[in-house]
């Protein structure tokens, strides 16, 4: 039976299934930094006014409003490859054109223009997003969530790694316009993987009017056991660990790590302590279920933001730092694997991108809100007591687990308030 089970995991681990959830990942990790970190670099060199440089975060707004526009791709199917790989074929073709787009213009002499070509990139980028967490929640099975969650979010950082550090060398040798062309040839794994992926069959219909698609997702949601608690649990799971990583790196240089040391350990050889640990998290959530995983993990996030509590008590140490760096990063890379596996679980799949694209708005709130006071609490509590602080603000997102995620019950499709999430 043992042998079974292993032979079952390492089937679905090679599954198709899962290489598609890797691929979009990727092709939706790439877009994000080529409007941040390369076109920062690019209008600095061009001489453009720290100002103009800084007021372009603002066409980053479409991530953080896809909700907005969501229940409109539930609503309609276009009339080539179905629901979702229809739209996905759509934003992935837009977003190659306004990516060479945005690649083409002058930012030392039309940075306004650059701001439009910018905000079609990130309008395109995050309707792609929407429409793959759409597909990947009505593709995958419930037990497979965590895994496809984890190859998806590792896709992901593997773009954005392309994109930004990528992008960045390969400017100091060909000219930014050659760059944004080559990246915009790089979601060409996407199209053809969009091509060529099954599309998911939905059994439960599809909302037949706009009005219908907009509002019955919430309906659908609020009329549910416990649903105030599960967006309380949303917003509290991560949150200690939100506010400890906004100061991480004022923490660093004041116990007196150099930028090397920092550039090194913290993100060169914490990058892939995030992906053993968002990998790692997928592969044990196929055998101890989204539930438990939640409980585990979260434990381990708590944890790991108490070690920087002592490290701040050891001071200057390359060994102690990348104990903790490893330990964090893998922690916080399988407590993000089974968030978000969590929040693809509790969408109802007749209206999937619209629900999955307010949750996913709602878990950036904390990251935003929560972070503005840490450096005043950091500044009068000290750096040990802020980490421990940071470390009790996580119990209440735990607690909330015993409400709906009890330990006694492996998969979260089964707990008792879920009971119209699959329709």
């Amino acid at each position: 039976m043992g042998s079974e089970n292993r032979r079952s995991m390492l089937e679905v681990i090679l599954s198709g299934r899962m290489l598609v959830a890797l691929v979009m990942g990727f092709s939706c990790g790439l877009p994000l930094l080529l409007t941040i970190t390369v076109l920062q670099a690019w209008m600095k060199e061009e001489g453009v006014d720290l100002t103009v440089i800084g007021m372009m975060a603002l066409v980053g707004l479409p991530y953080t409003l896809k909700f907005l526009w969501a229940p409109f791709l539930d609503r309609f199917t276009l009339p080539f490859l179905g629901r979702r790989r229809g739209w996905l074929l759509v934003a992935q073709v837009a977003l190659i054109v306004s990516i060479a787009g945005l690649g083409s213009t002058d930012p030392g002499n039309s940075p306004w223009m650059v701001a439009f070509a910018a905000f079609l990139v990130t309008f395109f980028s995050a309707s792609q997003d929407i429409v793959v967490d759409a597909y990947r929640r009505e593709d995958l099975p419930d037990q497979e969530l965590g895994l496809g969650s984890s190859l998806y979010v590792n896709g992901y950082r593997m773009g954005m790694l392309l994109a930004s550090g990528g992008g960045l060398i390969m400017a100091d040798s060909i000219p930014f316009s050659r760059v944004y062309l080559i990246m915009a040839a790089c979601i060409l794994p996407g199209v053809l993987t969009t091509l060529l992926a099954p599309e998911p069959e939905i059994t439960l219909g599809t909302p037949k009017t706009v009005k219908e698609a907009a509002l019955d997702p919430l309906v659908e949601y609020f009329r549910r056991q416990g649903a105030v608690w599960m967006l309380a649990f949303i917003l509290l799971y991560k949150i200690g660990d939100a506010m400890a990583s906004a100061m991480t790196t004022p923490f660093y240089l004041d116990i007196g790590f150099s930028k090397t040391e920092i550039g090194t350990i913290v993100k060169l050889f914490g990058f892939w302590a995030t992906i053993a640990g968002t990998l790692a998290g997928g592969v044990l959530m196929l055998r101890l279920g989204i539930n438990r995983s939640l409980w585990v993990f979260g434990f381990f996030q708590a944890i790991s933001t108490a070690c920087f509590a002592l490290l701040a008590r050891i001071g200057h140490s390359v060994a102690a730092l990348s104990g903790v760096i490893a330990f964090e990063n893998l922690s916080s890379g399988m407590g993000t694997a089974a968030y978000m596996a969590f929040m693809a679980s509790i969408t109802n799949k007749r209206f999937t991108a619209t629900q999955y694209a307010l949750l996913t708005s709602l878990m950036g709130v904390p990251r935003v809100l929560a972070s503005a006071p840490t450096g005043f609490l950091a500044k009068n509590l000290g750096w040990a007591s802020f980490f421990i602080a940071c470390t009790l603000i996580a119990i209440p997102g735990m607690l909330l687990l015993l409400k709906f995620a009890p330990w006694n019950s492996k998969d979260a499709a089964k707990a008792p308030w879920k009971t119209s999430a699959a329709g």
